[in-house]
């Protein structure tokens, strides 16, 4: 969704902007995808989703939606109308969205961007930029843009532990990346490593069959929540583990507490790196241990600006709606309606915020983690390009959803009770009273096609979204 809405700010400031979009169709992580990396069970081959099969949305819908396009429920039925739909309800969304606002127009599906580079200056030394890319397999094209929007997500690329032993291990390994259906662990015994979310969401499909399911954190003391706690209690098949320590060829995992299974499968779910292979700087933007950098307030290189930006790179943030602030900023500066501090005040601000996530104790690999600090982001928006802040109703009904995911992740998507606040405010702004909560019979969406949101490409006077 970054990508289209940089390409919807873009258009706003009255800039030509061309999407090159490497899938057949809109939808990017939300465009379910049932493949997985075929021949690499780690998941490192190169499928865009990371989405499974049965998954519903972990925020509420009221707030998951842009500014001004809200994501309410199909006209007419049809669709999954629940506060915390299924995905291909989100995909519908994002294609209702393009076609509202025209940008279909300026997509190019199916097109895979190979290189994205420095093209020469121009006379007065600002910067241009070069992007290969190849469309359904045919031979390379190469364009010259003005600027470059990179809007690809960061849900693709697996990050994977270190663990003693996973070269030998002879059983079946995968990250969650390339989970999708329950079926084949069916009767196994499964070691899940990493306990946040997607741990404890895959855990919970698995135990209906599976015959074990393990669940390893690295502090079984941080992972005993109310909500693991309920999970424990109401299934006597899953079992919570420390960290593992390493992993033998007769199908022994053992725990750094010295205890072991014998499992027939790992699932590591443990989170993602950014990647960009087909971007060239000059070392001007690196990864190191996940921080993207230096990027002044997480979208634009110190020694590139304004020309490349990046939209989209915060994680732990409400979506759409802080990628929609992002591409307004990049969109305000590049039509020249706002300017950048220079860059050795940038440089001093990139300095200071690194300071203070060390100073908190934070790795470097959270350099992007915002933690859904709702009034940061607030402040964000009407700092850098007038964007309105979040309504409180909003913000009420955001801290309560995370509120009752702690306490019972298994069943707050259904059973939840709405403040006096939350409920004038939806009433306020159009929303039906009451929200349905019976699930649907059929939780998957077997109708997708296959489809991505990736890049964006500036030419004279154009724009590329990568």
């Amino acid at each position: 969704m970054a990508g289209l809405a940089a390409a919807r700010e873009l258009r706003r400031e009255g800039l030509d902007v061309t999407v090159l979009e490497q899938s057949a169709g809109v939808g990017g992580q939300w465009l379910y995808d049932a493949a997985t990396d075929g021949g690499d069970p780690l998941g490192m081959a190169g499928v865009h989703s990371s989405i499974y099969s049965s998954l519903r949305l972990n925020s509420p819908r009221e707030v998951c939606g842009f500014s001004d396009f809200p994501f309410r429920p199909t006209n007419g039925g049809g669709g999954d109308a629940r506060r915390y739909p299924v995905h291909g309800e989100l995909l519908r969304y994002i294609r209702e969205f393009c076609d509202v606002f025209g940008l279909m127009d300026a997509v190019r599906l199916d097109t895979t961007v190979v290189r994205v580079a420095m093209a020469p200056p121009r006379r007065d030394g600002s910067l241009r930029w070069t992007v290969r890319s190849k469309h359904n397999g045919d031979a390379e094209t190469e364009e010259v843009f003005d600027a470059v929007v990179v809007a690809t997500g960061h849900y693709s690329q697996p990050r994977l532990p270190s663990i003693d032993g996973m070269d030998k291990w002879r059983r079946r390994q995968l990250h969650s990346h390339s989970y999708r259906v329950p079926d084949s662990f069916a009767g196994e015994v499964v070691v899940i490593v990493g306990c946040n979310l997607s741990g404890k969401e895959v855990a919970l499909e698995l135990l209906r069959v599976a015959k074990e399911v393990h669940l390893s954190s690295k502090s079984t003391k941080e992972a005993m929540t109310p909500s693991m706690s309920k999970m424990l209690a109401r299934y006597d098949n899953l079992h919570l583990q420390p960290l593992v320590e390493h992993l033998c060829e007769d199908g022994r995992v053992v725990f750094d507490d010295g205890s072991f299974v014998v499992a027939d499968a790992v699932i590591y779910c443990t989170g993602y790196n950014y990647s960009f292979p087909f971007l060239e700087t000059e070392g001007k933007v690196t990864v190191d241990d996940n921080r993207v950098g230096p990027l002044y307030e997480h979208v634009f290189p110190l020694a590139l600006a304004p020309s490349l930006s990046f939209v989209g790179i915060p994680v732990k943030v409400i979506l759409p709606r802080f990628a929609e602030v992002q591409a307004r900023w990049v969109a305000q500066v590049l039509s020249g309606r706002r300017t950048l501090p220079s860059p050795g005040e940038m440089l001093r601000a990139v300095e200071e915020y690194n300071r203070a996530k060390e100073a908190a104790g934070l790795p470097k690999r959270q350099t992007h983690d915002l933690f859904l600090d709702l009034e940061y982001c607030d402040e964000y928006g009407e700092r850098h390009c007038g964007f309105p802040r979040t309504e409180q109703w909003k913000k009420e009904l955001i801290w309560s959803s995370i509120s009752d995911m702690c306490d019972d992740i298994e069943n707050f998507r259904d059973d939840y009770h709405d403040s006096d606040i939350v409920r004038d405010g939806r009433r306020l702004h159009g929303w039906a009273s009451s929200p349905p909560l019976a699930p649907r019979p059929q939780e998957k969406d077997d109708d997708h096609d296959k489809e991505e949101d990736k890049h964006l490409g500036f030419g004279p006077s154009k724009f590329s979204l990568r």
